[in-house]
């Protein structure tokens, strides 16, 4: 036995004789606020846009890489290969390497003296971000009992929703403030080095993640595996001695692809609304109701901070309920009821000539189209053998990001040019788009109950 896996099974071992919820709880926490870290850190670009622009001389399209390509792409891409890391070592010290790494990519941003500059920082957050929730979904799954399960990652999840919503709505107060910062000078290196507005913004808010991250490798261990699925086809013997492989994985996939197709596909199309919704939405509401960018970001990042992240929660809470009631498949018929909820107050919140009541359904879809978020992680962490999670995690959020993130955003825009040829219609393309993805959801999570109880079972 190695001495990496020997130090690996004395950590476990302490681990794994903490008595109480306080420990574990505590590791939920921890990782919230680093995914809420995370959010802003990943935002924080969208509200500099224009200061930007102007000072590296930047065209729509290079800014649209730097915003979108050079992040998504290497966030979804490099998530496989950590995710195997993950499956293998100790997942708190992949977790703080991504968190310094991301941190210094962010202030790193504020260095940038061009595009390709920038456009590699980013790459840099990207693939520093995307060492987090495989592995805390992973290790979040070896610390609660399956009927805590969903609430537990419903709280880490929570942390998206608040880190996007505490982005959009100091959106407004952040480049009110930067606008009338005068350049200032720092002695660097030997020389003075000039720092516009837009520069220091980004070291200010990336340097404390440096912290964070030691904080977080001196005060979280590494949990002993389990396994929460007793049919999971592995012995305990094979898990322990890291045997498994990305072949492994194949072959796993293979025994169980209706499970696994029905959770991608139906919780990817979930994926799919959520991501138009909050990527169409402030557009919809200057457009339809004359708003100005920073009173659109003020609603709507009340609206997530609220209801997207009630909604989360709600959705951990009802799978946790349906587990209590002795339903195997609980996470999959959590995200299914998800999807119930979203049909109508996605197709009438564009509908109605109110501003005010156009918010209320907003926010109702809000909280339904969140549902997915906890109940996804918690079905692969019920299903997958403990040595796969973090790379089944990974695989979800690679199609689910690509997919959603990708296709969705731009299938509305391909309506809105297209078929009503109007920028003012793009509220309909939302309905049109979101509520047949939240049909399809319904029907592939209903459909795939049966297999998912088959494999758990």
């Amino acid at each position: 036995m190695s001495v990496t896996s020997t130090s690996t099974e004395k950590i476990s071992e302490l681990d794994s004789k903490s008595d109480g919820w306080v420990y574990p709880w505590y590791v939920v926490f921890i990782c919230m606020l680093v995914y809420i870290l995370s959010y802003v850190d990943r935002q924080i670009l969208a509200l500099l846009i224009d200061p930007i622009r102007a000072d590296l001389a930047l065209t729509d399209t290079q800014f649209s890489l730097i915003l979108g390509f050079a992040f998504s792409l290497f966030y979804a891409t490099m998530g496989i290969p950590i995710a195997i890391l993950s499956d293998r070592r100790s997942r708190p010290l992949i977790i703080s390497v991504g968190i310094f790494v991301w941190s210094l990519a962010t202030a790193g941003c504020g260095f940038a003296r061009s595009f390709l500059h920038l456009f590699l920082m980013r790459m840099g957050v990207g693939i520093g971000e995307a060492s987090l929730s495989p592995a805390a979904y992973s290790m979040i799954a070896d610390l609660f009992p399956k009927e805590k399960l969903g609430r537990a990652l419903s709280v880490y999840a929570m942390g998206s929703f608040i880190g996007g919503g505490l982005a959009l709505t100091i959106g407004g107060i952040v480049i009110t403030a930067i606008s009338g910062w005068a350049d200032i000078q720092i002695p660097l290196f030997g020389t003075i080095q000039e720092f516009r507005p837009w520069q220091l913004t980004f070291i200010v808010i990336g340097a404390p993640g440096v912290l964070v991250a030691l904080i977080f490798f001196l005060t979280v261990k590494d949990p002993r595996r389990k396994n929460i699925n007793k049919n999971a086809g592995l012995s305990d013997q094979e898990q322990k001695n890291n045997i498994i492989k990305p072949k492994d994985v194949l072959a796993y996939i293979r025994r169980n692809k209706r499970t696994v197709a029905s959770h991608f596909v139906g919780f990817s199309f979930a994926a799919l609304t959520l991501f138009g919704l909050m990527s169409w939405s402030p557009a919809f509401y200057m457009r339809k109701f004359g708003l100005s960018a920073e009173m659109a970001g003020l609603y709507l990042g009340i609206i997530m901070l609220i209801f997207n992240t009630l909604g989360t929660f709600s959705s951990g809470w009802l799978a946790d309920y349906f587990q209590r009631r002795g339903h195997s498949d609980a996470a999959m018929r959590a995200g299914m009821w998800g999807g119930v909820g979203l049909f109508l107050p996605v197709l009438l919140f564009p509908i109605v000539s109110d501003l005010y009541l156009s918010l209320v359904f907003m926010a109702l879809a809000s909280f339904f189209a969140s549902f997915p978020i906890a109940p996804s992680a918690t079905a692969l962490q019920v299903m997958v053998p403990n040595r796969m999670r973090a790379q089944f995690s990974a695989l979800f959020l690679f199609t689910s990001n690509i997919f959603g993130l990708g296709l969705g955003t731009t299938v509305i825009a391909l309506i809105t040019d297209n078929v009503f040829a109007d920028e003012q219609a793009v509220g309909y393309s939302i309905a049109i788009v979101c509520s047949l993805a939240a049909l399809v959801q319904i029907v592939v999570l209903g459909c795939g109950l049966k297999y998912f109880r088959a494999s758990v079972s």
